[in-house]
């Protein structure tokens, strides 16, 4: 069952580079402090709110690196966390931070305080591209991370960026490879965005960085969330999620920005699934009928009911989709006439 996820955001605690892409304030949003109040009434209102939808709840700390904070600071947090574990409100706490401030002492306490989660902001695989991207750390110390972070019995969490200074196609894909071969428990995608306030601003205005757009970008995560899912490695988070600073006029300046990114590069592989399929069908059937996930229906439509005006438009049959409970999300089935065919998003090959 997906667990409640409880954030609270540190706002660069703990961090001691400035990448060029960050802009803490906007991406966490207006976050107020984190202190016990905080943290027990905003529990309160999780799991209010969350209607017993979601079990386990898990606090997490975000948008700093909590192992990169003063200890006394460290024990301030966790063991409020700690407390509402024992008061039966949490099932556990999951972490993020860089790779370089992650040791063997610092994970035996976060063990003993009740951490089940470590995501480690690794960002790309490639040394150059975290040189150029002022990360301050190497590909070596994400690797090294991650295994010790496995070793010591936590749930592993990745974080990666699409279109950072330096970094093609060519070069994310090899981070991809990378990162299966790491085999991290969870990932999280997003595509870089230019936000005002930072170093990829003024390189942007100097025209020497170029972000993404938004085609390049769902193409390129399409394939990393295809190798991700043949792998069983889950993207638990695809994109940046909204804040109202984001929302701003002038906060983002450039970059592939969409409030539903996510949703885009899934049409995009459900699109690419159908059509697979469809190549199956005679020429002379009457029409095609699909059954997916209900969850998943949205995505095989895709944006504007263009998936289905595309399939029809290129196989000159009309095109039905059915919720269907018993279909496993992610998966794909065709009904013509007596017979079925059927895809997953690990079976699926991406067409460029």
């Amino acid at each position: 069952m997906r667990p409640l996820i409880i954030p609270f955001f540190l706002r660069n605690r703990g961090c001691r580079h400035r990448c060029v892409f960050c802009n803490e304030r906007v991406i966490a949003g207006n976050a107020p402090p984190v202190t016990e109040d905080a943290m027990r009434r905003a529990v309160r209102e999780y799991l209010a709110s969350s209607g017993g939808r979601y079990r386990p709840a898990e606090i997490a700390f975000y948008g700093g690196s909590f192992t990169g904070m003063p200890l006394d600071e460290q024990m301030e947090l966790l063991g409020v966390a700690s407390a509402l574990i024992r008061e039966g409100a949490v099932q556990g706490i999951r972490i993020s931070t860089r790779p370089d401030d992650v040791d063997g002492e610092r994970l035996c306490l976060l063990a003993s305080m009740g951490v089940r989660t470590v995501e480690i902001g690794a960002q790309s695989m490639d040394d150059e591209v975290l040189r150029m991207s002022g990360r301050g750390h190497s590909a070596g110390d994400i690797r090294r991370a991650a295994a010790l972070c496995k070793a010591k019995g936590f749930e592993t969490g990745l974080h990666l960026m699409a279109g950072l200074p330096g970094q093609n196609r060519e070069s994310f894909e090899a981070t991809v490879a990378d990162v299966v071969r790491v085999a991290p428990d969870s990932v999280r995608i997003h595509p870089v965005l230019v936000f005002r306030d930072t170093e990829l601003a003024r390189l942007h205005a100097r025209g020497t960085y170029r972000p993404l757009s938004l085609d390049e970008a769902v193409t390129w995560c399409k394939g990393a969330l295809l190798s991700f899912a043949r792998a069983r490695i889950p993207v638990i988070r695809l994109g940046l999620q909204a804040t109202g600073e984001m929302r701003e006029e002038g906060c983002i300046l450039a970059g592939p920005w969409h409030p539903a990114f996510r949703g885009l590069v899934e049409a995009e592989i459900f699109r690419e699934m159908a059509w697979e399929l469809m190549d199956r069908v005679p020429s002379n059937a009457h029409e095609a009928v699909f059954h997916v996930a209900p969850a998943d229906l949205s995505s095989f439509h895709g944006p504007g009911g263009r998936n289905r005006l595309l399939l029809e438009s290129r196989f000159g049959v009309p095109v039905a989709a059915k919720p269907d409970p018993a279909i496993p999300r992610g998966t794909l089935k065709l009904q013509d006439g007596q017979r079925e065919h059927g895809t997953s998003i690990r079976e699926v090959s991406p067409r460029v």
